[in-house]
């Protein structure tokens, strides 16, 4: 599923025009990313949490030419599942 669907999806469950869909999900979004830039973490009860992590630098080297590159200190997104979720991904059969 990408954003465009979720709109649609969220829009036709909750009786919203796509225009109003777009902005709560544009909204939920945009707080989220701001929540994570400032270093907070965020928790959606049932789904998930989303936290950064920092990642000191180190030595690395180029696949293709072997040559050893200085890979540089970052903070990425880091997303734990939660629990129920989980749950309902293993009691799916394949």
């Amino acid at each position: 599923m990408n954003k465009s669907e979720l709109i649609e999806n969220l829009s036709s469950e909750a009786g919203l025009t796509i225009k109003k869909a777009d902005k709560l999900v544009t909204l939920v979004f945009r707080e989220m990313s701001e929540a994570l830039a400032k270093g907070e973490r965020v928790e959606i009860r049932g789904f998930g949490s989303f936290k950064i992590k920092h990642y000191v630098g180190y030595g690395g080297r180029n696949p293709k030419t072997l040559e050893a590159v200085e890979v540089k200190p970052k903070n990425l997104p880091f997303f734990k599942c939660g629990l129920e979720l989980k749950k309902r991904l293993n009691s799916q059969k394949v």
